[in-house]
């Protein structure tokens, strides 16, 4: 079920309604019916894969238990073994055995050998990369002693389902999410409107400015060899767009519809075009993802301590595995490689922390130097984002070939342009909204304070109708596929 669908228009209002109505009851109801709608909203897609939510919240469930008693050491890294290997082994069939089998026949070939594997014909159950690491965390946490277990088997069952979140995060951790399960929730009117507005804004994001960029996106990738060079570089900002708009949107609407359950989940992305480096943006984008790897990989390994070998290991093999956690692809774990070359420099000189501020805290616009460093940083995202939309490693070469050529300096040309400089018209003005509201934790968060109400249900009804002028048919999200 898509949250820019007629059908979760449907649903919202009837969760909702039931939820509250329970909430007369004690918060066991309430949890078993958050249970019951995520389960329905994920069986909206295929109802086959809802078995492999069950069978990994209750391995982790159990193992929890487990070791909460357990205090042999042997024991305890065995119970861990079983939850990290059951939830692998699940992606793994899922999403990557193909991918591996396809390239260790191709490595045997080479050697002369010739050996014919099977290959599965199933498809990516959606979300499974999300839910599989929010109750992995939960497994490594309590192993750690991080967090005490909970033998609240509903709230551990709707803390892994949450419906808003399942299917792309943000990925929550036990901690912050699973106590919101164990305690009482009353209704909160500031609360539910302040996460209608996100949703709004999220919806925004998503029909009026990622679905529009993706038309023109797709068009320029997918026919790149007929393009000069400065209608691909068109293409890949389009895309760069899209993408932020689509998964920051999808966050925005996930956070403001758990707002409306009382719940208040983890903050997504925080204006990573703004960033002034890499390092910025990696701790601007999808910062539930990156922070994951950050205390899961890369500081168990050592993180940037010890030798600048270590160093450069470390950062390789963390992006490469958020590279390859995107998809089973050279394409992604190329996008990964790309980034830890952008990212070991400023680790190396110890510059990866210098940007922690927002910018231009006090400054309604940035500085000269300010704008060369966003634009810098923004230009080398987009090149890596080249390989991320590329069908292949093929395509992305052929396109930054295309990019690198004469006709780079020539006026970008394709079919519908003068449509597409409206687009570019409506993303300047998105980015300058972005910019205003920047020192909070959605573009739109504080409108209240700089509007008066007549002027901002103006623009609330501004953007509903934008909304629904744009609205076709509902485009799913780029990172469902993940």
């Amino acid at each position: 079920m898509l949250f820019n669908s007629i059908d979760f228009a449907i649903f919202l209002p009837i969760v909702f309604g039931v939820y509250w109505w329970l909430s007369r009851f004690n918060n066991l109801f309430q949890n078993a019916f958050i249970v019951f709608a995520s389960y329905t909203f994920y069986s909206w897609w295929d109802p086959r894969f809802l078995a492999l939510i069950v069978i990994s919240s209750l391995v982790d469930f159990v193992i929890g238990l487990k070791l909460r008693n357990e205090e042999r050491d042997r024991i305890r890294k065995y119970l861990l073994g079983i939850s990290v290997s059951a939830n692998l082994i699940i992606l793994f069939v899922f999403k990557y055995y193909n991918f591996f089998v396809d390239n260790l026949s191709s490595v045997l070939l080479a050697f002369g050998l010739s050996v014919q594997f099977k290959y599965l014909n199933v498809l990516l159950p959606i979300g499974i990369s999300f839910y599989t690491f929010q109750t992995l965390s939960y497994t490594i946490d309590v192993y750690k002693r991080k967090i005490e277990p909970t033998s609240n088997l509903f709230a551990f069952l709707a803390f892994v389902s949450f419906f808003p979140q399942l299917v792309a995060g943000p990925i929550e951790r036990a901690s912050n999410l699973l106590p919101q399960f164990t305690t009482k929730r009353s209704f909160n009117y500031i609360l539910s409107i302040d996460g209608l507005r996100q949703m709004l804004w999220g919806l925004f994001k998503k029909i009026v400015i990622a679905d529009r960029c993706g038309i023109y996106a797709d068009l320029i990738f997918n026919n790149s060899s007929l393009y000069s060079g400065s209608t691909l570089v068109l293409g890949a900002m389009f895309f760069s767009i899209q993408i932020y708009a689509d998964l920051s949107g999808y966050s925005d609407i996930a956070i403001g519809c758990s707002k409306l359950f009382g719940f208040r989940l983890s903050r997504n992305f925080s204006f990573p075009y703004f960033s002034r480096d890499i390092a910025e943006f990696w701790r601007r984008w999808h910062i539930s993802l990156s922070t994951w790897f950050r205390d899961y990989v890369y500081i168990p390994l050592g993180g940037g301590r010890g030798g600048t070998s270590m160093k450069v290991r470390n950062i390789f093999l963390i992006f490469i595995l958020s590279g390859f956690w995107h998809g089973a692809s050279w394409t992604f774990i190329i996008w990964g490689v790309l980034h830890a070359i952008f990212y070991l420099p400023l680790l190396l000189t110890k510059t990866n922390r210098k940007h922690l501020d927002t910018i231009a805290t006090e400054k309604v616009l940035p500085s000269l130097k300010h704008v060369i460093l966003i634009l810098k940083t923004f230009m080398l995202v987009s090149l890596s984002w080249i390989f991320f939309r590329a069908n292949n490693l093929e395509h992305a070469m052929d396109y930054l070939s295309g990019i690198c050529s004469a006709s780079l300096f020539e006026v970008p040309y394709f079919e519908g342009i003068k449509r597409a400089m409206l687009i570019c018209l409506g993303i300047m003005g998105f980015m300058l909204i972005e910019w205003a509201g920047r020192h909070n934790s959605y573009a739109i968060e504080r409108i209240g304070n700089v509007l008066n109400k007549s002027a901002r249900y103006a623009v609330y009804y501004l953007m509903i109708v934008l909304i629904w002028l744009s609205y076709s048919n509902p485009e799913p999200y780029i990172y469902f596929q993940f």
